[in-house]
């Protein structure tokens, strides 16, 4: 029987075909035609006030960092359950992590939770839309008015998502989104760094051109370009554009398949969400989806540690997610161990399914069905 892997990046057909034009202009170095058109893209699509593509979602994150002003003490208020990038961006900046717990019943950082963690040195709050699904973003915007912080939208799983009918990246004063090959539009390695406060604007040019003023040189607008601030080489190639200008014209394409797949997941499993034998993602009423992630929540991690070698040994590929960040050795080594229930519970129980473009109806039907038997047979 076939197996099953997690994750196949999907390839519309001008991947290749953009690559090659791209060499053919002669330029393959960042910030060049597809560089442009990908941005333009995201700006009239998402209105965003300006986009700067990066080499990953990382990157992206670390001018974000880097935009904050960050000093010695001054505190960052981050989701334990999330990717290690969310706090390491602002560690190398010199912040102090300050960690909330998420929901109980969502991955995603609480936020009835976060004023209470706030104190004089806090200057920022990075929200992690988990699987694509919103924040509650007017209670972390309000939040962040009354205490003038900066408020960075980590979107990194999250295109294509939107709160309230807006676009998620598009209500932070900054946003970061991924392309990386598990991602919905994936260009191998890849990011974004959106920025919604013009006052971000010249500087994030600068740190986008490893400090310097060249942009505005390219645009006429000086006659040299030098040194001017910090910054790095956080650019693409024009070859990354190209890639992920083939994925981005096909975005609804690729969105309406991965949203079948996942309805079909959660029609398939609510059965066993309503014997309360297990639990399925819980969408915000003020949140859509994005189908990034079809995720199930066991009862206990022995639980999901049976459930992934039980469907390994019929070829099917699930895998478990983020270990929090409060827990980690790094972290621990100058930090206090804190109490965050709700987070450590994901990482003990939370399972992802494969989701990717080319996943067959009748294999859906297959993880279902072993799902299904799996808890069946430890029922009985």
């Amino acid at each position: 029987m076939k197996s099953i892997p997690f994750n196949k990046p999907y390839l519309t057909g001008k991947e290749t075909q953009y690559i090659e034009e791209s060499v053919k202009c002669g330029k393959i170095s960042g910030n060049g035609l597809f560089t442009n058109k990908c941005q333009d893209f995201f700006n009239h699509k998402y209105g965003f006030k300006k986009s700067l593509l990066t080499t990953s979602c990382t990157d992206a994150l670390e001018m974000a960092a880097i935009l904050c002003n960050l000093e010695y003490g001054d505190e960052v208020i981050v989701p334990s359950y999330t990717f290690v990038s969310t706090a390491l961006a602002f560690v190398r900046q010199g912040a102090k992590i300050v960690f909330a717990d998420s929901y109980p019943f969502h991955p995603n950082i609480d936020a009835d939770k976060i004023e209470q963690l706030i104190t004089s040195h806090t200057k920022a709050i990075v929200p992690m839309h988990y699987a694509g699904m919103s924040c509650d973003m007017d209670k972390i915007m309000f939040i962040a008015k009354k205490y003038n912080l900066i408020v960075i939208e980590d979107a990194a799983q999250a295109i294509d998502s939107y709160y309230k009918k807006k676009p998620l990246g598009s209500i932070g004063h900054l946003a970061t989104f991924s392309f990386h090959e598990t991602k919905n539009i994936i260009s191998g390695e890849g990011g974004l760094l959106a920025i919604n406060d013009e006052k971000f604007t010249r500087r994030a040019e600068i740190i986008w051109e490893k400090g310097t003023n060249r942009m505005e040189y390219f645009r006429g607008e000086i006659d040299k370009y030098g040194w001017v601030d910090i910054g790095s080489s956080f650019l693409p190639s024009e070859i990354i554009a190209a890639f992920l200008l083939a994925q981005i014209e096909n975005l609804d394409l690729i969105q309406n398949k991965r949203k079948k797949i996942w309805n079909l997941y959660y029609r398939g499993l609510e059965p066993l969400f309503n014997a309360g034998l297990i639990q399925i993602p819980n969408i915000p009423k003020f949140a859509t989806n994005n189908a990034h992630i079809f995720y199930i929540v066991c009862n206990n991690i022995e639980e999901r540690k049976s459930l992934i070698l039980s469907l390994k040994s019929n070829g099917v590929m699930a895998v478990f997610h983020y270990q929090s960040l409060h827990k980690s050795a790094y972290y621990l080594k100058t930090n206090e161990y804190v109490n965050l229930p709700n987070s450590e519970n994901f990482s003990n129980c939370l399972l992802r399914l494969p989701l990717y473009y080319e996943l067959k109806k009748h294999e859906v039907s297959r993880i279902i069905d072993l799902i299904i038997d799996f808890y069946t047979k430890n029922k009985s």
